[in-house]
């Protein structure tokens, strides 16, 4: 036999077969398996260094948009606790209105009282008005009325197009009181 050639006795052989498949039966059974974890916990650490640097991409959108709620939105609509206007002042609406469509951008071509509304205990004035501009103005426009505290409502709105420009005419009714 082959053992006969490195004269090693029976019985030291069996030994070292015996040590060599307990090495195999810990490379079999403790380090394959081992790599494989350490192959899986390799996966998962870069799965998450990617999602951490997403996150850090992520985080200045983040902040911007925190940043952005923060500020005051100009969208928000104002709603002033409702007054009167004392009929003395009547005439004063029309300057605030004057002053309300020239901050938005728009033209006053006309802002006049119906008197008719005026007689008696009315509560209430009607103004007819028509300002020309643009329809963005006229958006502005709208806000602008909606932080006068004694305007009641706006009961008609008529849009007009012409070559220059829109024309919107509006009826507005404004509260009195004593």
């Amino acid at each position: 036999m082959i053992l006969n050639k490195f004269n090693i006795p029976d019985k030291v052989f069996r030994r070292l077969m015996i040590c060599v498949g307990i090495i195999i039966f810990f490379i079999l059974a403790g380090i394959i398996p081992l790599s494989r974890y350490n192959a899986n916990l390799n996966k998962d650490i870069k799965k998450l260094q990617s999602q951490i640097e997403e996150q850090k991409s992520l985080n200045s959108t983040y902040a911007m948009l925190i940043k952005n709620m923060e500020k005051k939105d100009l969208r928000i609509l104002s709603n002033p606790a409702k007054t009167t206007l004392p009929r003395q002042k009547a005439s004063k609406f029309q300057d605030v209105f004057r002053e309300v469509v020239r901050k938005s951008g728009l033209k006053t071509v006309s802002v006049s009282p119906e008197l008719s509304t005026l007689a008696g205990s009315s509560s209430s004035l009607l103004h007819t008005a028509i300002v020309r501009g643009e329809f963005v103005n006229f958006k502005k426009m709208l806000m602008g009325l909606g932080d006068i505290s004694y305007l009641e409502r706006i009961e008609e709105i008529h849009i007009q197009q012409y070559p220059d420009a829109l024309e919107f005419r509006m009826k507005i009714v404004i509260a009195l009181g004593n």
